[in-house]
Parts: structure tokens; sequence; C-alpha cells
């Protein structure tokens, strides 16, 4: 069986919901408190695996992320002598970072399309403003050691099934609505339910930005071009793995989703993570008992 030697980050999309912060930095590579979004989510993908992570980008995220694509800190050795060098870079060693310009944001498997003729086997894909951890450490603990599980239960998922995957997150019922939800007969996907009302909704999991896709993804996209089906390409995409030769789960209960795409979720996201940092929680505890109290 084929093996997962590339990953997708999708990080090609303008941010709008983000702006004016947005204008400054792609979201991607906002902190989570203290450690870019992007670099979390390389370390999860080298985590998996992989060899390459394509990183799908604007022209103008790629010109912002062009001084960090080589690998190398832009510091010294001499500068925060405390952290890890991973900590100062885009990258990881051992890992190949191959950057592609999306030239305009199409929804998910058209972004996809733009690296996927650069591979040649089954691949990850990870949408690069949804963040999910297990762990919630300081930048003392940057790189793989330290990286998200999440990828790699996928890959171990597709390894064991010889079946393309997607990872799934419960969410509450007030936030179904806002996510592609699935349908599922034991860790088989059975239906995929766009933005449902709660009260429609197969389960309370959905869609996280995380796949594991077949060698033959491209063929299947002619299938649905995207003049034709739009943003919705990708759910056509998951349907039609569904119908031909199944879909499974792998469910990532027990770990934290965080979403960088609003300011709101992304700000309680901050406060969730650091609360659960054993560097700085109960400092932020007290001061926000501090501010409640007055």
């Amino acid at each position: 069986m084929a093996q997962v030697r590339d990953a997708i980050i999708l990080a090609g999309g303008i941010g709008t919901r983000m702006l004016p912060a947005s204008l400054f930095a792609p979201k991607e590579a906002l902190p989570l408190v203290d450690t870019p979004l992007i670099n979390h989510l390389v370390w999860e993908a080298a985590k998996a695996g992989v060899e390459r992570v394509h990183l799908v980008l604007s022209k103008r995220k790629r010109d912002f992320l062009e001084q960090f694509l080589d690998g190398d800190s832009i510091h010294g050795n001499e500068i925060r002598v405390d952290l890890p060098r991973e900590s100062l870079t885009l990258g990881i060693e051992g890992v190949q970072i191959v950057p592609h310009v999306q030239t305009n944001a199409g929804g998910v498997a058209d972004a996809i399309s733009v690296a996927i003729d650069r591979i040649s086997g089954p691949f990850l894909v990870i949408l690069g403003d949804m963040l999910i951890i297990e762990k919630h450490v300081s930048p003392k603990q940057s790189g793989v050691e330290w990286a998200s599980e999440a990828s790699l239960k996928l890959v171990k998922m597709f390894e064991s099934s010889n079946t393309p995957c997607v990872g799934i997150f419960p969410v509450e019922s007030e936030q179904i609505s806002k996510y592609g939800v699935v349908g599922l007969s034991g860790d088989s996907v059975v239906e995929i339910v766009e933005k449902p009302d709660e009260s429609v909704a197969p389960s309370n999991y959905v869609l996280c930005g995380r796949y594991v896709l077949p060698a033959n993804t491209a063929e299947i996209l002619d299938n649905y071009p995207i003049g034709e089906f739009g943003e919705l390409q990708s759910i056509h995409l998951l349907n039609h793995l569904i119908e031909e030769g199944g879909l499974m789960s792998v469910k990532l209960d027990g770990m934290k989703m965080y979403d960088s795409g609003e300011p709101l979720g992304w700000l309680k996201s901050q406060i969730d993570h650091a609360l659960n940092r054993e560097d700085m929680g109960e400092e932020l505890i007290d001061w926000i008992r501090s501010r409640i109290e007055r």
C-alpha cells in the first residue's frame, strides 16, 4: 500500500472575517498566545510522517512568508537562547516546505488542485486556520515531539483500512450550523450535511479540516469542475468517496479545536490555551478573577 508522503496545508484564503488583523499578517501566521498557528500545523504534519509539506498560499501570503520558506532562522543563535531553534523557524529538519500560489480563493478542493500535480500518492490535507491539539505547551516545547497527533491518527487509520478518511470533532449543538456534519455507521462516514440546523443534523460530529485523500483525487475532481460546483467541490469529492469505496472517520475527542477564522472565536482560543498552560495558567486565572470581581 502507498504511504502518505505529502501534506497540503491550505492557507490561500483572504481572511476577511479577521480583518483588519489579517491586513498585516495571514490568519494562519497569527500566534496562539506566542507560537504561530502555521508552526503548529507544520509540526503536526511532520509528526504524521510526511516528507513534504505543500503550502498553498495567496501571492500576498507567499511574499509575506518568503524569508521563512528556506527553513532558516532569521535570528542568530544568540537570540533567545532559552528557546529551541524550531520555535524560530518555519519548518523542521528533514521535511521539505514547498510553496504554491493560489491565484483566486475558490474553496478547499480548488486549493488542493493547486498543489496536486506535485503529488503522486495519497496525501494529507490540513486546513490552515484550524488547529487541533491535545498538549498545551510553551515555545520551549516546540517541534515534532510535542506536536499534535491529530494527523498521525488519520494516517494510521488510512494505513490500517486502505481507505480515505476524515478527522471529525464533537461540537456543542449551537455550533453545528457552522460546519459540515457527518452521519456515521461505526467508523464509516455515510453522509455529510453542510451547515444543517441542529434539529436535522445527523450527529454532533463535524469535519475539522483533516483529511487523507487517495492518489486519484485529481481524476475525481475532474468530474466536479469548479465552474459548475464552486466551493462545494470538496463536499462532492467526499460524497464521491463515500459512494465509491468508502470514507472512514477518525474521532478526535479529547483534543481542543481552535479556529482562527473569526475574532471572538480566536480570542476564546487564546484564553483557553493559556489557561491550560503550566507556565501561565495560574497567573491568568488570578488576573481574570481580579477583573471579574471589580
